[in-house]
């Protein structure tokens, strides 16, 4: 696993990150064979309380991801997206730890994601980094393409899910 790469706190609009999503949009589009297969309300600048970029020595984003608060002690993942170039690289692992020590800096203890059924490379990440699979939450009940997860943080008044 290489580590050439560094996380950044970028703002929502940022023109890489922007980039980045805009591609995950074209490859989801493709894996579900629809446009925006999210059945959620999409992120944006107004809801999205966090955004990482992760940059490689030469300046290119490679991998990004977004909390957005859902309540007083819990978030959601949002837009979490590593370019193919950099996948199997650590990147992904290391903007969800960003993620996670975000949310723990701003006292939220738990944080839940949808994922999609035709993406289990994403669900066997998600399993593997300690997310349960929880039933469908906020504007996902009902949809047959999703799959929620949640994990509980570590704070300093509990131990991690584990």
């Amino acid at each position: 696993m290489t580590t050439d790469w560094t996380i950044e706190v970028r703002p929502w609009d940022d023109p890489a990150g922007v980039a980045l999503r805009a591609r995950q949009e074209v490859e989801l589009d493709a894996r579900y064979g629809i446009e925006n297969p999210e059945p959620g309300t999409p992120p944006s600048v107004a809801d999205v309380a966090h955004f990482v970029v992760a940059v490689d020595p030469h300046g290119r984003a490679v991998g990004c991801g977004a909390l957005r608060q859902l309540d007083h002690g819990s978030a959601e993942i949002k837009r979490m997206y590593v370019d193919p170039v950099a996948r199997g690289s650590g990147v992904a692992t290391a903007v969800l730890r960003a993620l996670e020590a975000a949310a723990v800096e701003r006292g939220w203890s738990t944080l839940r994601l949808e994922t999609g059924t035709l993406q289990p490379d994403a669900r066997r990440f998600y399993e593997r980094e300690g997310y349960r699979h929880i039933d469908a939450f906020g504007s996902y009940v009902g949809s047959e393409l999703s799959v929620c997860y949640e994990r509980r943080l570590v704070t300093p008044d509990r131990p991690a899910d584990r």
